[in-house]
Protein backbone atom coordinates (compact mmCIF):
# COMPACT_ATOMS: atom_id res chain seq x y z
CA UNK A 1 0.00 0.00 0.00
CA UNK A 2 2.79 2.05 -0.76
CA UNK A 3 1.30 4.37 -3.06
CA UNK A 4 -1.33 5.86 -0.52
CA UNK A 5 -0.07 8.85 2.24
CA UNK A 6 -1.36 7.38 5.88
CA UNK A 7 -1.19 10.41 7.08
CA UNK A 8 -4.35 11.04 5.43
CA UNK A 9 -6.33 8.12 6.75
CA UNK A 10 -8.38 8.19 9.82
CA UNK A 11 -6.96 6.99 12.80
CA UNK A 12 -8.17 4.76 16.03
CA UNK A 13 -6.98 4.06 19.06
CA UNK A 14 -7.14 1.53 21.36
CA UNK A 15 -5.35 -1.22 22.90
CA UNK A 16 -4.49 -4.40 21.49
CA UNK A 17 -6.40 -7.43 23.32
CA UNK A 18 -5.29 -10.25 21.61
CA UNK A 19 -2.85 -11.10 18.20
CA UNK A 20 -4.89 -12.84 15.38
CA UNK A 21 -3.14 -15.41 13.26
CA UNK A 22 -3.21 -16.88 9.86
CA UNK A 23 -2.74 -20.33 8.80
CA UNK A 24 1.40 -20.27 8.68
CA UNK A 25 1.68 -18.92 11.94
CA UNK A 26 2.46 -15.19 11.31
CA UNK A 27 0.74 -12.25 12.83
CA UNK A 28 -1.94 -10.96 10.27
CA UNK A 29 -4.02 -8.81 12.81
CA UNK A 30 -4.86 -7.83 16.26
CA UNK A 31 -7.82 -6.71 18.09
CA UNK A 32 -7.80 -3.16 19.14
CA UNK A 33 -11.14 -4.18 22.13
CA UNK A 34 -13.50 -6.33 20.03
CA UNK A 35 -12.93 -4.69 16.76
CA UNK A 36 -10.30 -6.63 14.29
CA UNK A 37 -7.24 -4.99 12.81
CA UNK A 38 -5.96 -6.73 9.78
CA UNK A 39 -1.78 -6.53 8.69
CA UNK A 40 -0.24 -7.55 6.01
CA UNK A 41 1.62 -10.98 6.89
CA UNK A 42 4.79 -9.21 6.18
CA UNK A 43 4.54 -7.22 8.68
CA UNK A 44 4.14 -10.16 11.54
CA UNK A 45 7.85 -9.99 12.92
CA UNK A 46 8.05 -5.97 12.90
CA UNK A 47 4.42 -6.19 14.67
CA UNK A 48 5.85 -8.87 17.08
CA UNK A 49 8.74 -6.52 18.50
CA UNK A 50 7.23 -3.61 18.86
CA UNK A 51 3.66 -4.28 20.22
CA UNK A 52 2.10 -6.61 22.88
CA UNK A 53 -1.22 -7.29 24.42
CA UNK A 54 -2.17 -4.69 26.71
CA UNK A 55 -0.07 -1.69 24.32
CA UNK A 56 -2.12 1.49 23.32
CA UNK A 57 -1.51 1.67 19.81
CA UNK A 58 -2.33 4.62 16.68
CA UNK A 59 -3.79 2.66 13.83
CA UNK A 60 -4.25 4.39 10.57
CA UNK A 61 -5.93 2.57 7.93
CA UNK A 62 -9.37 2.07 5.58
CA UNK A 63 -12.79 0.66 6.86
CA UNK A 64 -13.79 -1.66 3.71
CA UNK A 65 -17.77 -2.11 3.17
CA UNK A 66 -20.02 -4.35 5.23
CA UNK A 67 -17.40 -5.30 7.79
CA UNK A 68 -16.85 -3.82 11.25
CA UNK A 69 -12.38 -4.25 11.21
CA UNK A 70 -10.00 -1.79 9.42
CA UNK A 71 -7.40 -2.98 6.97
CA UNK A 72 -4.50 -1.00 8.49
CA UNK A 73 -1.71 1.04 6.75
CA UNK A 74 0.31 2.52 9.82
CA UNK A 75 0.29 1.78 13.35
CA UNK A 76 2.22 3.86 15.40
CA UNK A 77 3.44 2.56 19.10
CA UNK A 78 2.61 4.22 22.57
CA UNK A 79 6.86 5.17 22.49
CA UNK A 80 6.01 6.60 19.00
CA UNK A 81 7.83 3.56 16.75
CA UNK A 82 5.75 4.30 13.57
CA UNK A 83 4.73 0.67 11.66
CA UNK A 84 4.36 0.96 8.12
CA UNK A 85 2.84 -0.71 5.32
CA UNK A 86 5.16 0.04 2.04
CA UNK A 87 4.28 -3.05 0.35
CA UNK A 88 5.73 -6.69 0.48
CA UNK A 89 8.30 -5.48 -2.20
CA UNK A 90 9.28 -2.22 -1.09
CA UNK A 91 12.98 -3.33 0.26
CA UNK A 92 12.84 -5.38 -3.15
CA UNK A 93 12.44 -9.09 -1.67
CA UNK A 94 9.30 -10.91 -1.93
CA UNK A 95 7.57 -12.31 1.71
CA UNK A 96 8.19 -15.81 1.62
CA UNK A 97 5.68 -17.77 3.72
CA UNK A 98 7.38 -19.51 6.65
CA UNK A 99 7.58 -23.41 6.47
CA UNK A 100 5.92 -24.37 9.56
CA UNK A 101 4.20 -28.12 10.57
CA UNK A 102 0.39 -27.55 10.85
CA UNK A 103 -1.10 -30.05 13.12
CA UNK A 104 -4.24 -31.91 13.38
CA UNK A 105 -6.64 -30.00 15.15
CA UNK A 106 -9.65 -29.18 16.75
CA UNK A 107 -11.59 -26.59 18.81
CA UNK A 108 -15.09 -26.15 20.13
CA UNK A 109 -16.71 -22.88 21.66
CA UNK A 110 -18.88 -19.79 20.77
CA UNK A 111 -18.03 -17.83 18.37
CA UNK A 112 -17.16 -14.00 19.75
CA UNK A 113 -16.26 -12.15 16.50
CA UNK A 114 -16.65 -13.36 12.91
CA UNK A 115 -12.91 -12.52 10.87
CA UNK A 116 -12.32 -10.42 7.82
CA UNK A 117 -9.90 -10.14 5.32
CA UNK A 118 -8.89 -6.72 4.12
CA UNK A 119 -11.41 -6.13 1.17
CA UNK A 120 -13.61 -7.42 4.19
CA UNK A 121 -14.72 -10.75 2.90
CA UNK A 122 -15.89 -13.07 6.10
CA UNK A 123 -12.30 -15.30 6.14
CA UNK A 124 -13.47 -17.14 9.60
CA UNK A 125 -14.51 -16.54 13.08
CA UNK A 126 -12.75 -16.39 16.84
CA UNK A 127 -13.85 -18.38 19.15
CA UNK A 128 -14.38 -17.56 22.67
CA UNK A 129 -11.29 -19.64 23.79
CA UNK A 130 -9.15 -17.18 21.55
CA UNK A 131 -8.85 -19.91 18.50
CA UNK A 132 -8.66 -18.29 14.92
CA UNK A 133 -10.76 -20.46 12.49
CA UNK A 134 -9.38 -19.72 9.41
CA UNK A 135 -10.83 -20.64 5.80
CA UNK A 136 -11.06 -19.02 2.37
CA UNK A 137 -13.83 -16.48 1.41
CA UNK A 138 -15.71 -18.07 -0.40
CA UNK A 139 -16.05 -21.50 1.84
CA UNK A 140 -16.51 -19.09 4.29
CA UNK A 141 -19.42 -17.16 2.55
CA UNK A 142 -21.63 -20.76 2.06
CA UNK A 143 -20.87 -20.97 6.17
CA UNK A 144 -21.81 -17.45 7.19
CA UNK A 145 -23.70 -18.47 9.77
CA UNK A 146 -21.67 -20.64 11.42
CA UNK A 147 -19.16 -17.96 11.43
CA UNK A 148 -21.10 -15.52 13.14
CA UNK A 149 -21.24 -14.38 16.76
CA UNK A 150 -23.02 -16.16 18.80
CA UNK A 151 -22.91 -19.98 16.89
CA UNK A 152 -21.61 -22.39 18.37
CA UNK A 153 -19.54 -24.41 16.58
CA UNK A 154 -17.14 -27.80 16.75
CA UNK A 155 -14.18 -27.42 13.99
CA UNK A 156 -11.96 -30.05 12.35
CA UNK A 157 -8.68 -28.92 10.81
CA UNK A 158 -4.75 -28.30 10.81
CA UNK A 159 -3.48 -25.44 12.51
CA UNK A 160 -0.52 -23.49 14.16
CA UNK A 161 0.06 -22.90 18.02
CA UNK A 162 2.50 -20.33 18.77
CA UNK A 163 3.18 -17.78 21.28
CA UNK A 164 1.39 -15.15 20.06
CA UNK A 165 -1.90 -17.50 19.21
CA UNK A 166 -3.74 -20.26 17.84
CA UNK A 167 -5.13 -20.69 14.82
CA UNK A 168 -6.88 -23.78 12.86
CA UNK A 169 -7.80 -23.77 8.79
CA UNK A 170 -10.89 -25.31 9.31
CA UNK A 171 -11.55 -28.98 7.16
CA UNK A 172 -14.95 -29.22 8.95
CA UNK A 173 -16.87 -27.53 10.60
CA UNK A 174 -20.50 -28.31 12.64
CA UNK A 175 -22.69 -26.35 14.82
CA UNK A 176 -23.33 -27.58 18.50
CA UNK A 177 -27.12 -27.06 19.33
CA UNK A 178 -27.09 -28.07 22.55
CA UNK A 179 -24.11 -26.26 23.45
CA UNK A 180 -26.19 -22.38 24.48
Amino acid sequence: MHWIDHTSLPETCGKVTRFLLNPHGEIDGLLLGARQVHFAPHLSKELARQVAPGDEVRIRGVKPHGADMIAAVSLTTKRGALILDEGPHHDGEKHHKPHVERKPMQASGEVTLSLFGPKGELRGALLDDGTSLRMPPHAAAELADYLSPGAYVHVWGHGVKNRHGRTIEVDEIAELVDAA
